[in-house]
């Protein structure tokens, strides 16, 4: 394959051996710098400039896009998508995975473990988020900060107010997170290469650092993974729409608790921890994809008059509980079931003998109208009738 990756380090470690590891293989390769392109939209099909130049063709592009160009790195990459260039990482996941917030938000919503949250704006609701993750000590974290930096352990909570305080007067947005001490300064960081992890290894803070991370001195050691904890590091990565991540979990009580999802990894910790060529696992994998790459769905079935892809919530008490899906009559109402979440499970393309149960989340494809009949409509509160004013009609002006 002819291979595009997109870095602004092309010296850079991971940079590096991506592209030594293409080379072995056989494949052509070159390091673009992100910020030389050219977004071109004045034609009838999508296209991109290089050095002013038109870009030659490439079969598939592996972003590298530093935090610090998110929003022009992500558009290149969106481009390219456009122009039906694989990549392993989306605009969409890669914007997903940088702002810590969405990704919580997201990952929650499919029931993966993270510590406790919170997020607040104005300096009265501070003390009560931190009474909702558990108190003092608290860990506060900048909303795109990397490599460790962002990250504050407060001890106190005047401490961390005052933190809050004075990050918020520099219009800085953070999360305030639980302390899990259970972790004692470690965290496990898995690479995810598709639907498996490649590589894991155990960061251990150095010293009194409570950050783990290996740019704060912190040591590494290579780890077999338990099934609990790469399931959970593969279903993150694949629901923020990575196939290329860093998945970072904290050991908690209660198993595996999802710190952060990474699109763009280094990779020089965990090959030297592990010994293994995860660099040729990534192009490897990339190579096996490009002649059968994944689409945006949404973007592609919404396209449709009067059809798109919704997700259904099978109610307890309602009709399709105990039924079958071929029993379901969404076939009969023009409604594809694409994939079936039941849990921490998800079922693709199920079949009809599938018996539906109170709690399953069903992805669609059909008629608007028809899926949005099948959603309840949400209890309003009945209106209070106000009294009427003392002047119920303007005072007309004065002539």
């Amino acid at each position: 394959m002819k291979l595009a990756i997109l870095s602004r380090a092309p010296q850079a470690y991971s940079t590096q051996r991506l592209r030594a590891a293409a080379l072995q293989r056989g494949h052509q390769v070159k390091v673009l710098n992100t910020l030389r392109f050219a977004i071109d939209l004045s034609g009838a099909e999508p296209d991109l400039q290089y050095r002013g130049r038109r870009l030659s063709d490439y079969d598939a592009i592996l972003p590298r896009i530093g935090s610090s160009i998110t929003y022009f790195g992500t558009a290149v990459v969106r481009q390219f998508e456009q122009m039906d260039v694989y990549t392993p990482n989306t605009a969409n996941g890669i914007t997903n995975a940088r702002d810590k917030l969405r990704a919580s938000q997201i990952l929650s919503r499919h029931n993966i473990g993270m510590p406790a949250t919170a997020f607040v704006r104005n300096r009265a609701d501070v003390r009560p988020a931190i009474e909702q993750v558990g108190g003092a000590p608290v860990v506060i974290k900048l909303l795109e900060g990397t490599q460790g930096i962002g990250v504050i352990l407060a001890p106190q909570v005047k401490v961390a107010e005052a933190i809050i305080e004075t990050l918020h007067s520099t219009k800085q947005n953070v999360l305030i997170q639980r302390f899990v001490a259970e972790s004692r300064g470690k965290d496990v960081r898995a690479l995810v290469v598709g639907d498996r992890v490649v590589a894991a290894m155990r960061r251990t803070a150095n010293g009194d650092e409570f950050r783990s991370n290996v740019h704060r001195g912190g040591s590494v050691e290579a780890i077999e993974l338990s099934p609990e904890y790469e399931q959970v590091a593969v279903r993150s990565a694949q629901i923020m729409g990575l196939k290329v991540a860093g998945v970072d979990m904290l050991e908690g009580n209660d198993g595996p608790l999802v710190m952060e999802v990474n699109s763009s990894p280094g990779l020089q910790g965990i090959e030297t921890a592990t010994n293994l060529d995860v660099a040729g696992a990534i192009i490897d994998y990339m190579a096996n994809q490009v002649a059968f790459p994944e689409i945006d769905v949404r973007q592609r079935l919404t396209v449709s008059r009067g059809y798109g892809v919704a997700e259904l919530l099978v109610h307890a008490g309602a009709d399709l509980v105990g039924t079958t899906i071929a029993e379901s009559g969404l076939a009969e109402r023009d409604i594809s079931v694409l994939t079936l979440h039941r849990g921490t499970s998800v079922v693709p393309n199920p079949r009809g003998h599938v018996e539906l149960e109170a709690g399953d989340r069903l992805l669609c494809f059909g008629k608007l109208e028809e899926m949005r009949s099948m959603i309840p409509e949400r209890r309003k509160r009945r209106a209070r009738v106000r009294k009427l004013p003392k002047e119920p009609l303007p005072t007309p002006p004065v002539e």
